[in-house]
């Protein structure tokens, strides 16, 4: 099962590097509806309603998930993990938008980086002059290398479809009702919670392949090492500092500061020391993005082929005998 699983993820990963999200009825799109209308029906200003709400997303989910992985066809499960594979990465996508506000910016047009902005975070873009814009961009496309590829890898590679799926469907209920706005304060704890946990290792791994990938765009490793280890701690998430601390050591550039929301302002650590970021160093960051995701990509094949290596083994004198 695991060579067919490692197939049907790199098949994935090629299908998101050609085409990108899928344009129509896409399926995450469609479990956010999904999770709109769960929300209207269970929605209340406490963590339980919360909690309920969680579950039966993320359970479905996995549910779906399961049921592709046991298919008795190999045919099967390598197409159902490539399609799953596919529509849960955002490899693609996130570079297109780091790239977009990148040349914006290197046109001067901050306007234009302005607009575009919210395609990529939650960030009050009117705020922003053009370095805010650069930093928000750069944080960003480090968060989102973490929770929109490498995460969905590694799980895909050690639980499959089920873990693809999962995974996807915790973190956007995170980004739905993972904030700290007054209406998901209590109700979306437990999203934000699982969105966490589920991280906590991926997050770790995608720092670790942003110092290897850190040559890819003229970084310093060790710039890249010492900044994730000095600063992710600092962040207020468990998981965003720990990229977004090793993506400012391996650019040279200092990230953090104010950061405005729309429920609020945050007043971020600094990570990583140097200059601010322009928009060559977008450019920088969305190149380590993709170099990153390719050593990923590597990296959750192997695994799937690893864990077949240690699978079961017939134990002697199992097989019974025959004659007389």
């Amino acid at each position: 099962m695991s060579a067919t699983r490692a197939f049907g993820l790199l098949l994935g990963v090629a299908a998101d590097a050609a085409f990108g999200d899928p344009r129509r009825w896409h399926p995450v799109a469609g479990f956010g509806q999904l999770a709109q209308r769960v929300e209207r029906v269970v929605h209340r200003d406490n963590r339980g309603a919360g909690a309920v709400y969680t579950a039966v997303l993320a359970g479905g989910a996995v549910g779906l998930g399961v049921l592709v992985d046991r298919a008795n066809n190999p045919i099967v499960r390598i197409v159902g993990t490539a399609a799953a594979t596919w529509v849960v990465l955002g490899g693609r996508s996130l570079a297109a938008e780091g790239w977009a506000i990148g040349a914006r910016l290197s046109e001067g047009d901050v306007d234009a980086a302005r607009e575009r902005l919210p395609h990529l975070c939650g960030r009050d873009p009117s705020t922003l002059d053009e370095a805010g814009l650069a930093r928000a961009t750069v944080e960003s496309v480090a968060e989102n290398t973490s929770d929109a590829v490498v995460a969905p890898l590694l799980w895909g590679a050690v639980a499959g479809v089920p873990g693809l799926l999962g995974y996807r469907a915790v973190n956007t209920m995170d980004a739905m009702v993972g904030h700290k706005s007054p209406r998901y304060l209590r109700f979306g704890w437990a999203s934000a919670r699982l969105d966490d946990l589920v991280n906590l290792v991926p997050a770790r791994v995608a720092a670790a392949l942003t110092v290897v990938g850190a040559p890819a765009v003229k970084g310093d490793r060790q710039r890249a090492v010492e900044a994730w280890r000095r600063d992710a701690g600092a962040h207020p998430s468990p998981n965003a500092g720990q990229v977004e601390a090793a993506f400012a050591g391996a650019l040279g550039v200092q990230l953090g500061g104010r950061t405005e929301y729309s429920y609020g302002v945050e007043e971020r650590p600094t990570l990583g020391e140097g200059r601010a970021p322009d928009a060559t160093d977008v450019a920088r960051a969305v190149t380590l993005s993709r170099v990153v995701g390719l050593l990923t990509a590597g990296l959750a094949a192997l695994i799937s082929l690893k864990r077949r290596a240690r699978g079961p083994h017939p134990r002697r004198g199992s097989r019974r005998p025959t004659g007389a």
